[in-house]
């Protein structure tokens, strides 16, 4: 864990309020401890009903300044509902780490309908309604800090996860997009693009590759770990920390920008 304090030892993210998609998972609830331990208040959602033991302890920790609460991405009823929640208890938000998406694969030629809708319809329009809906609170304040989650596979096409690489593809095409539109509000929009990251997800992601590619549980991760120049997949303490740089006063002149944190796995 880092803690970045300003000149006067205040820590870089006092007094700010973030809003956390996807907190549930292992870069959400990294993110949100981070962003805890800088002195923001977090308000942190996702599709589960009751937080994860992690977030629980965050909540025992951070009594004051950590909230968790259900909301479906699929539904805009629901997002404004939360940010509605937010505003009324904490008055403001500084901060979205619109962090929540899914995953799936298939092969090229058999993957249907329902597979693709799934994952638009949380990863893209889920991603593209929360970041409208809280740009439009922070416009009225004329400032503003947007961290979308992209990921490697948005750089590029893979055979067997067409539809996820188009849906990661189209969060760093609208946080260009974004970035350009909000830019006269005094809100920076960035994203991050993290490799392979050691995560109850990614658990997923490699037995999905063992079913489609033959292949033993856990060879895909140690494959892919072995080609990552740094010689290790990620941590979401990895993410988390470039997400605190995204949130701090550090990076207001960064904006419309895709960091890669994989280890030197892309190259831009």
């Amino acid at each position: 864990m880092y803690y970045i304090s300003k000149e006067d030892g205040e820590l870089v993210l006092t007094n700010k309020v973030a809003l956390l998609t996807g907190a549930n998972g292992g870069i959400g609830s990294a993110v949100c401890e981070q962003y805890l331990a800088c002195g923001a208040k977090c308000w942190a959602v996702d599709l589960s009903k009751s937080p994860s033991s992690q977030l629980q302890k965050m909540q025992d920790k951070y009594s004051d300044n950590f909230h968790y609460e259900y909301c479906d991405l699929r539904n805009l009823e629901s997002i404004n509902q939360i940010i509605s929640k937010c505003i009324k208890s904490w008055g403001k938000i500084d901060i979205l780490f619109n962090n929540a998406a899914i995953f799936d694969m298939g092969l090229f030629l058999e993957t249907d309908e329902k597979q693709y809708d799934q994952l638009f319809e949380v990863n893209v329009k889920g991603m593209y309604f929360m970041l409208q809906s809280v740009a439009k609170v922070m416009a009225l304040n004329k400032q503003g800090k947007i961290i979308n989650m992209a990921s490697q596979a948005g750089r590029r096409g893979e055979a067997l996860v067409a539809h996820y690489c188009a849906t990661k593809a189209a969060v760093i095409s609208y946080t260009q997009s974004a970035a350009l539109a909000l830019a006269d509000y005094g809100i920076q929009v960035n994203a991050i693009s993290p490799g392979v990251v050691d995560t109850p997800m990614w658990n997923q992601v490699d037995a999905l590759f063992a079913k489609y590619e033959n292949l033993s549980i856990g060879e895909k991760k140690r494959l892919v770990a072995k080609e990552i120049p740094l010689g290790r997949i990620g941590t979401p303490s990895d993410i988390a920390y470039m997400a605190l740089f995204l949130a701090s006063g550090l990076s207001d002149y960064i904006t419309g920008q895709t960091y890669n944190v994989d280890g030197g796995s892309v190259l831009n």
